[in-house]
């Protein structure tokens, strides 16, 4: 690994050396007049930059301010952007680089899941005691038994069951019109309704009598034995039905975005290898598990056979197509109708679900698309993976340039979405049609990370406001620089009520709150508690303020103002600051290192780099 990198930096610097060679190299003597040799020098005026700090960017040789490096030629001014390589075709070819075009297609992915068995509940039944009663005799004297609809569970005996048969007889002697009453009443103890006849025909009572199973299944429970008496409610037994299971699976949070109620899911257990089972997607969890960081998935699986037992251990594949929008795509349920509780249940038309007697729901308002042809807009955009280069929540890749005399690749940070396979879906930053470099693009990285150039390891910091558009007056800015000046002396106190007061007090001009850029930094500010937060917030002002002040129009608004520079600040990383007078006063370091940094004039020109300080000027370091 170590030797695979050090061959990379090594060709990356003589792609660099070729580049530079283009612009630093010797030149054929022209013979053009000397007020064009003028106008091309001009041109081609060299910019210096650190290649640890590209942000840094001086008219002429020296050292960088924040780390005291040798300054090296970035390039002329006028010619590729500050994202932008160019090298030869041999070179292209040299480092092998490839592209590939920006498509949409289908997102395909495979969720794997682990899970085990389960009872399913709605097949689960408690046998209880609907009288008082004492047990003669079990018939199920040990759990796991398979029992039958109607089998025999235990015999009881009891005075309340023969109370009740005498009630009925009177009753049906006298012709008294409650005998139906008294019919109900046994039924609700348990007696079947030829039990109930043969009574009234035999005029014969009993104080004995037979508890049946309801359903068929496995007795998985038993709470008596023989002897014991039980009061009306207790529980006796519980069966379940095992010819329907659940599947419990355990699912991360970044693979529920591939599943859907109603999915169709393949498993196998370790009991039975090589063989599938099939089952589908019944419930997904609104909850998530904070320890596992997990959430719960549950299949419903047929399982005739009973070969599936509650506990065992099971491996899932979920094979999922994702559309725009993060729909899944199901061709195969295109106008059909789900039950909203029971996946299994699917029509052709609406109606009710036969189990539970709830309204179908249409398949697409469940989350699935149903893709027809010639509906290209409904395919994602996909980015192949090897095209990204990844750093921290950023994501980067280098675009080739069309329609220019040499290969030519800008790096651009786009948005991404899930991974399906080799792909990477693109919520933003590409469009399709262009290519990325799917080989190749770390060399080029590394050859402008060597130039000083913006790179995957040095983009553009969030902290740098840009507001060269903000159409502000003289009188607007000072209002706005005064209540600036405030906060950044309540920074550099560690004041934090003060800072608060002050963000509120910006909050009053309006030409900043209707302003996007520099409302979005407001808003920050606002939510800030605490003065770390706020010096956060205060740096993309502060760069945007700067900006501002070296316009013409405004710079003699305020001639006392001067821009600071701390190396220290947002660990190491530095950052600038506009203030007034030369005694340095660092927000960002506050009261601990209240006068570290370096200040210069502010001077009045249209700047086209992000303003920073030079060695040259006064440095502060306490």
């Amino acid at each position: 690994m170590k030797n695979r990198t050090i061959f990379i930096l090594l060709f990356a610097t003589l792609l660099v050396g070729a580049g530079l060679g283009h612009f630093l190299g010797p030149k054929t003597p022209s013979t053009e007049a000397p007020h064009q040799h003028g106008a091309t020098a001009d041109q081609k005026k060299t910019v210096w930059t650190c290649a640890m700090h590209p942000q840094i960017q001086q008219p002429n040789p020296g050292k960088c301010p924040i780390c005291a490096m040798e300054l090296i030629p970035a390039g002329s001014e006028g010619s590729l952007g500050p994202r932008q390589f160019a090298m030869s075709a041999e070179s292209k070819a040299l480092a092998r680089i490839e592209t590939s075009p920006v498509e949409r297609r289908l997102a395909e992915a495979e969720v794997r899941l682990v899970g085990k068995i389960d009872y399913d509940e709605t097949r689960v039944r408690t046998i209880a005691a609907r009288f008082p009663a004492r047990i003669e005799r079990l018939y199920i004297d040990f759990t796991g038994i398979q029992v039958n609809p109607g089998d025999h569970l235990a015999h009881v005996y009891s005075e309340e069951l023969l109370t009740a048969q005498r009630e009925l007889l009177v009753a049906a002697r006298s012709g008294a019109g409650h005998a139906s009453l008294v019919r109900d009443k046994l039924r609700l103890l348990g007696l079947p309704e030829d039990g109930i006849r043969a009574i009234e025909t035999s005029g014969k009572t009993t104080d004995q009598m037979d508890i049946d199973a309801p359903i068929g299944g496995i007795v998985i429970e038993r709470h008596i034995t023989e002897g014991s008496y039980v009061k009306k409610g207790d529980p006796l037994f519980r069966i379940a039905d095992l010819s329907q299971v659940w599947v419990q699976f355990d699912a991360y949070e970044s693979d529920l975005q591939w599943l859907r109620y109603g999915q169709s899911v393949s498993f196998e257990a370790e009991a039975f290898p090589g063989r599938l089972f099939e089952g589908t997607i019944a419930f997904l969890s609104p909850a998530l598990d904070p320890v596992t960081r997990t959430v719960k998935v549950r299949v419903n699986a047929a399982n005739p056979e009973t070969a599936l037992k509650p506990g065992m251990f099971v491996r899932a594949t979920v094979t999922s197509r994702l559309a725009t929008g993060g729909r899944v795509v199901s061709p195969e349920l295109k106008d059909k109708w789900i039950s909203p509780m029971h996946p299994e249940i699917i029509s052709d038309k609406p109606g009710d679900c036969p189990i539970c007697g709830m309204k179908l729901v249409r398949a697409t308002d469940l989350g699935y698309a149903v893709m027809e042809s010639g509906e290209p807009e409904s395919l994602p955009l996909m980015v192949p993976a090897s095209a990204v280069l990844r750093t921290g929540k950023r994501a980067v890749v280098y675009v080739e340039v069309p329609k220019t005399e040499k290969p030519t690749y800008e790096g651009r940070e786009i948005v991404l979405g899930a991974r399906a396979g080799d792909f990477y879906l693109v919520e933003s930053g590409l469009a399709e049609g262009e290519r990325v470099v799917t080989q190749g693009a770390f060399k080029i990285d590394s050859s402008l990370q060597i130039i000083a150039k913006t790179s995957m390891m040095s983009a553009p910091t969030e902290s740098q406001g840009h507001f060269e558009d903000w159409k502000l007056t003289a009188e607007e800015f000072q209002g706005v620089l005064k209540d600036y000046l405030d906060l950044q002396n309540a920074l550099a106190s560690d004041d934090l009520d003060a800072a608060k007061k002050t963000i509120e007090s910006l909050g009053g001009h309006e030409a900043l709150t209707t302003y996007e850029p520099a409302s979005e930094i407001l808003a920050k500010l606002k939510d800030a508690d605490v003065l770390d937060a706020m010096r956060i917030g205060f740096a993309p002002l502060a760069y945007g303020l700067l900006e501002l002040s070296k316009r013409p129009d405004l710079a003699a608004a305020e001639p006392a103002l001067f821009e600071a520079h701390c190396p220290m600040a947002f660990d190491n990383a530095g950052s600038n600051w506009l203030q007034l007078g030369e005694d340095i006063r660092n927000p960002y370091m506050g009261m601990k290192m209240l006068k570290c940094g370096t200040i210069r004039p502010i001077e009045a020109a249209p700047a086209a780099t992000a303003p920073v300080s030079t060695p040259a000027q006064t440095h502060q370091h306490h």
